[in-house]
């Protein structure tokens, strides 16, 4: 029986702290962003990482489910989400079996609008794989020039709608991207609804076209707020047109 104070061995709080340290650099966050998400103080986290003290279970808890990454390894590795199962997602995202949906497990270039630059367009990496730990493919996005607010979470793949959904859903507050099924190109076209921060604590609903290309057909990507002047920048505002043109998405007036 696992008790939430109970501490990690020294080699597995090495393994913890290894594996946290390569999930900061690859979203790009910050270790105070993380420590937030998490609900831990920061202090608490440096010393872990540090090496100073060892990962106590329900530390280590909290930082999987921030990061939606499993960081244990053996006996106290937490258990699938489908015991025995471990190939299909739960029904609540689809019920799908990795094997089914294996051809979308890709790196993308992801298109949407500028929040705040109507002549800008905002690019960044999205990556989706199979998370082992949850049974499901997960998201994680990258590349972002606003690292703070870099997203993951989980993809749901039914098949009645014929639709793909990335849901982030930490501590109650949801975004969701809903895109296509791919085109012969492996792009995927839909709707971004999420929040708009402004300024202090002041959030606004907000939705808008965003496209995944993957990044095999992308020679050679721009990534931040992409303005007219850049080489990319017709290329990418096809992309975001063809979303309303064909339309995979629509945006009624008000």
């Amino acid at each position: 029986m696992l008790t939430p104070d109970k501490q990690l061995t020294d080699e597995q709080s090495r393994q913890v702290a290894a594996t946290i340290r390569e999930e900061i650099a690859r979203r790009r966050i910050s270790r105070q962003h993380l420590a937030e998400q998490a609900k831990l103080s920061i202090s608490t986290l440096e010393k872990a990482l540090g090496g100073r003290r060892p990962f106590t279970l329900a530390t280590t808890v909290r930082l999987e489910q921030a990061l939606g990454v499993s960081l244990r390894k053996g006996p106290d590795a937490p258990v699938a989400a489908v015991p025995g199962n471990g190939d299909v997602a739960p029904d609540g995202l689809g019920g799908y079996s990795r094997r089914s949906v294996s051809w979308l497990e890709h790196d993308y270039l992801t298109l949407r609008p500028s929040f705040g630059d109507k002549d800008a367009i905002y690019a960044y990496r999205t990556e989706i794989i199979w998370d082992a730990a949850a049974s499901c493919l997960a998201f994680r996005e990258a590349e972002r020039q606003d690292a703070a607010f870099t997203q993951f979470g989980e993809v749901a793949v039914p098949n009645q709608s014929g639709f793909i959904y990335l849901v982030t859903n930490r501590h109650g507050q949801h975004r969701l991207i809903t895109i296509s099924r791919p085109t012969i190109n492996g792009e995927m076209y839909g709707i971004i609804t999420t929040l708009l921060a402004g300024r202090g604590s002041l959030l606004t609903p907000i939705a808008a076209p965003i496209a995944l290309l993957p990044m095999k057909i992308v020679a050679a990507p721009s990534f931040g707020r992409i303005l007219p002047t850049d080489v990319n920048y017709e290329a990418y505002r096809k992309h975001i047109r063809r979303i309303t043109d064909e339309p995979f998405a629509v945006f009624l007036p008000g």
